[in-house]
């Protein structure tokens, strides 16, 4: 498979069979960790690569990610979200699981998202989008997982979800940006230092592994010239 986004970003994908064309303006660390299959990443870099997925008509409604994969072509971040963690056993075992390992992702996506917009911030207004994000972590995010952790494993369920692997990915976020704010959360520490034993997981995060540094300014300016369509 090929993976197409934007260098700067830490994504875990490993899909077999399949190809991810990726801006990665909306997930740091994605969750196909569980089959290990090999991927090739090409970098978009330049608009040509982005307008050339848009004159093969790859992108139904213009915009990255796309998805290859089973014979489809996904579009949607959350529609392909699903589709893997369905596929691969993440998703719950029926309705209610699936309800609350939607509520867990979706709110910790709306706390990535808020780091990942942060590189497109004014110098001037940095510390202050910065103070904002770490508050928020601690007040509104976090406290609800180290809650939902008090007894189990699991955020959901007695086995590993998408909501698992996006708490990993969030709070390994909030450490490049804020080291010891996890200090305070023993049992999430714990549930990270679970999450790092995994060994897909273990081998991603050595040096040398396909993981991507955090979005700096050069990230943005390639973000911006990509996709200068949505900065005019």
């Amino acid at each position: 498979m090929s993976v197409i986004y934007f260098r700067g970003c830490t994504i875990i994908i490993i899909f077999p069979l399949g190809n991810l064309f990726w801006a990665n303006m909306s997930f740091r660390l994605n969750f196909a960790f569980v089959c290990s299959s090999q991927f090739e990443e090409v970098f978009l870099t330049e608009k040509e690569q982005f307008d050339k997925l848009l004159s093969d008509g790859a992108l139904t409604f213009q915009q990255v990610p796309l998805v290859e994969i089973d014979g489809m072509k996904l579009v949607q971040s959350k529609a392909i979200l699903n589709y893997i963690a369905g596929k691969y056993n993440l998703y719950g075992k029926d309705l209610k699981e699936r309800a609350m390992i939607d509520i867990y992702s979706e709110g910790l996506i709306d706390l990535m998202e808020m780091i990942m917009v942060s590189p497109f911030t004014p110098a001037e207004n940095k510390e202050k989008v910065f103070s904002n994000i770490e508050e928020k972590a601690k007040v509104r995010f976090l406290p609800v997982f180290e809650k939902a952790l008090a007894n189990s494993s699991f955020l959901v369920g007695k086995q590993l979800s998408r909501a698992d692997v996006h708490l990993l990915e969030a709070t390994l976020m909030l450490q490049e940006l804020f080291p010891s704010i996890l200090a305070t959360f023993p049992k999430i520490q714990a549930f990270q230092e679970q999450m790092k034993a995994l060994p897909a997981i273990s081998k991603f995060l050595q040096p040398g592994s396909a993981r991507k540094p955090p979005p700096d300014e050069e990230y943005a300016r390639t973000v911006k010239a990509v996709l200068s369509h949505l900065f005019k």
